[in-house]
């Protein structure tokens, strides 16, 4: 999926998150009214969110509903990721389609800190992981980076740098694990890594140019630490090929992992690559997908970014990131808008949207409407 560690740090960094949010009450009415520009037909559009399962994510559900005036189909497994086997029977619910995909992170104002959502139905309001599917699939790379971090020492006597790594991690016939680009950690004598000092349970060498550089003020023997750069190392794991099935996100997300678990907000860059690979992948199944053909579809992606809850409040305060967005006319025609190109356009949309039902009298129409007995 990356070919090297400069077009990965490039492709998180190409999904800017300043300056191009909108609240959901205001997203999901110009994105409608961008629809309708299409030529989705009011009242013929069946949106479809590909969601998390999490609570938090209700309130953008809430409001597809209230501006498209039908409940959205179902798109999503847990962690954000698109099942696309589902392309069929979506086509069958509506003249013209809509598909909204979006990872999401949790963000705690109070600590500035993503990652985590304050819980109000727990019994103290306690704050947890969110995306907690993606904080439990990161957790076993994150245990291995830290292993890592406390267990490579750089030493400096004199004018001499040294590294030294655990046995563990220069065993390079591990089936699984974290493991050291080591020619980049270490000084070669020709083509060769020669060992300085062997002890109980590491090895010593002589540091590289890049670990010298990093270290150029270093007093005392110290562990690597946050200098344990993505660009040092790499995972081997085992992940089951399942195509859209428990360890799709792990999938999606492994070849970035050394950037996801060196990053200061893991889980938000994990939600910015999952969204990007999903959109990715999700789009050319769209354009094979029989069902959708001689149909408009619009699909857009972008990050769901969940705001922790106050005591007073129902709802987070939710806010949309765009990534991408993929449009098919009915003649087959097609195109794909990229991230500055799209929040311009959405931008520009009326947020008044006078087609939008209002709820409590949509409920309170069935609540008096004559029964229907079915026995």
């Amino acid at each position: 999926m990356y070919k090297s560690a400069t077009n990965i740090s490039r492709t998180l960094g190409d999904f800017k998150l300043k300056d191009r949010m909108f609240r959901y009450s205001n997203f999901i009415p110009k994105f409608y009214n961008y629809c309708k520009s299409l030529g989705l037909q009011t009242g013929k559009i069946m949106p479809s969110r590909a969601f998390c399962s999490d609570e938090s994510q209700g309130y953008p559900i809430i409001l597809i509903c209230k501006h498209f005036g039908t409940f959205p189909f179902n798109h999503g497994l847990v962690g954000g990721v698109v099942a696309t086997d589902r392309h069929g029977p979506h086509a069958e619910h509506g003249k013209d389609m809509v598909i909204i995909q979006a990872s999401h992170v949790g963000y705690d104002p109070d600590n500035a800190q993503f990652g985590v959502y304050r819980r109000l139905c727990t019994e103290h309001s306690d704050i947890s992981s969110s995306c907690g599917k993606i904080d439990a699939v990161l957790k076993w790379y994150q245990s291995e980076y830290l292993f890592a971090q406390d267990n490579i020492l750089i030493d400096k006597r004199g004018d001499d740098y040294f590294i030294v790594i655990d046995n563990q991690l220069l065993n390079m016939q591990r089936e699984d694990g974290l493991f050291l680009h080591l020619e980049k950690l270490i000084e070669k004598k020709g083509s060769q890594i020669v060992t300085e000092e062997s002890h109980s349970t590491s090895k010593c060498f002589r540091a590289s140019d890049d670990i010298r550089a990093l270290y150029t003020d270093l007093k005392d023997k110290q562990t690597i630490g946050k200098n344990l750069l993505p660009e040092f190392f790499y995972y081997k794991k085992e992940i089951a090929k399942d195509v859209e099935g428990h360890s799709r996100l792990e999938h999606n997300l492994f070849d970035v992992m050394p950037w996801i678990v060196a990053s200061e907000a893991p889980l938000l860059d994990a939600a910015k690559v999952n969204t990007q690979v999903e959109f990715d992948r999700a789009f050319r199944t769209i354009v094979k997908e029989k069902g959708y053909q001689g149909k408009k579809i619009v699909y857009i992606a972008g990050l769901n970014i969940d705001i922790s809850p106050q005591q007073d409040q129902i709802f987070p305060l939710t806010k949309f990131v765009p990534w991408a967005a993929f449009i098919k006319n009915e003649d087959g025609s097609q195109m794909i808008i990229e991230q500055d190109e799209l929040f311009a356009i959405l931008k520009e949309q009326s947020k008044e949207n006078p087609d939008q039902i209002d709820m409590e009298e949509a409920i309170l129409v069935m609540e008096n409407v004559k029964e229907i007995k079915i026995f």
